[in-house]
């Protein structure tokens, strides 16, 4: 006689992984952050604390001990330590970023006061510093062809040593150029002010010009065009320059077609890296241009001024009118910078090379 053996089905539960322990809800942050926020301001009031930056302070030191704290509560303390490392990065981020939007807010709230059609198409000839009045127009000329004058000297010549310490260099020649790079990029302004001065203008006999000033904004921006494009040439993959080479086409002829179209946008961003730093720069025009409040289109021949010189010539009046000058001036300097970023990002787009799909 056989008899059926019926085998109930055994459950057993699930083991339960790292995965599928507590978590916190995704809006975890920003409520520890608001909670942070309001706790850092109101124990600074308590404290007596008038700073707003002691405050920000407080307010991240208690977002991330907040954060660890509830993390370590919930989900553990391994997990704990990935978000405090989180939360390290977006503090560090918030730190950079608010003095920039700052420095911006203070800069755009006090140069609109003046910033105008009349103050961009006017200069100062004729018009006191102490009164109001005048316009930034021989500053913003001498400007533009002071960083023109010199990034035609500085980025041909950083261009291409960058390509021969990439593409040629090698032995003592290619690592005393280095080195000299490396020095040249630590330079102090008035240094390169002081060199054009004594060669230009003592030794030769040439006077005050907007060319002088360049050809120091040109030594200051040589080091830096070169080591940022000596970096972005070092990121082309070699089987590219190992194909166009494989097709008999010559080195100069794959540096020219296949290297730079392939690192333009890279170098470019360099260039205007290097643009950005000259065009704030001031002691090399305070030596060398001198300053005029008098339009003068020729940069080869008598004083002109610029818009750092003008902002530090305005500023130091110390009037109503002239600081306000000064700060409508700074606002047009940083409108300049940012739109040359832009043109030359444009111009990196549209000259990169088009892949396919």
């Amino acid at each position: 006689m056989s008899h059926a053996i019926q085998e109930r089905p055994v459950s057993v539960a699930p083991r339960r992984g790292p995965l599928s322990h507590a978590r916190l809800p995704r809006w975890t942050p920003a409520a520890v952050a608001a909670f942070s926020i309001a706790a850092g301001i109101g124990i600074g009031l308590a404290a007596g604390w008038h700073s707003k930056v002691q405050w920000g302070m407080l307010a991240a030191l208690l977002f991330v001990l907040t954060t660890y704290a509830v993390t370590t509560k919930v989900e553990g303390a391994r997990q704990a330590k990935d978000r405090v490392a989180t939360s390290l990065v977006w503090v560090c981020f918030v730190l950079a970023v608010v003095p920039l939007l700052s420095l911006a807010w203070v800069t755009i709230s006090k140069g609109m006061a003046v910033l105008d059609v009349y103050f961009l198409t006017h200069s100062m000839n004729g018009v006191l510093d102490t009164e109001a009045g005048g316009g930034v127009y021989h500053a913003l000329l001498g400007t533009i062809e002071q960083v023109g004058i010199a990034t035609l000297i500085a980025a041909p010549i950083g261009l291409l040593t960058a390509v021969y310490l990439v593409e040629y260099g090698g032995g003592k020649l290619a690592q005393a150029v280095t080195f000299f790079v490396d020095v040249m990029t630590g330079i102090p302004s008035i240094v390169a002010g002081l060199f054009i001065l004594a060669t230009w203008n003592l030794m030769l006999g040439f006077g005050p010009s907007g060319f002088a000033g360049a050809m120091a904004l040109a030594i200051l921006m040589m080091p830096v065009v070169v080591r940022s494009t000596e970096e972005m040439l070092k990121l082309v993959p070699n089987e590219l320059r190992e194909a166009s080479l494989a097709l008999g086409i010559p080195k100069w002829r794959t540096i020219l077609k296949v290297v730079l179209p392939t690192a333009i946008g890279g170098i470019t961003t360099g260039v205007m890296l290097a643009v950005a730093r000259i065009t704030g720069e001031t002691a090399p025009v305070l030596l060398l241009v001198f300053g005029t409040k008098l339009i003068n289109p020729n940069p080869f021949e008598g004083a002109q001024s610029s818009l750092p010189l003008y902002v530090y010539e305005q500023y130091a009046v110390g009037t109503d009118a002239s600081v306000a000058r000064a700060w409508a001036a700074a606002l047009v300097l940083i409108a300049f910078v940012m739109i040359l970023n832009l043109v030359a990002r444009g111009i990196a787009r549209w000259k990169a090379p088009k892949t396919g799909r």
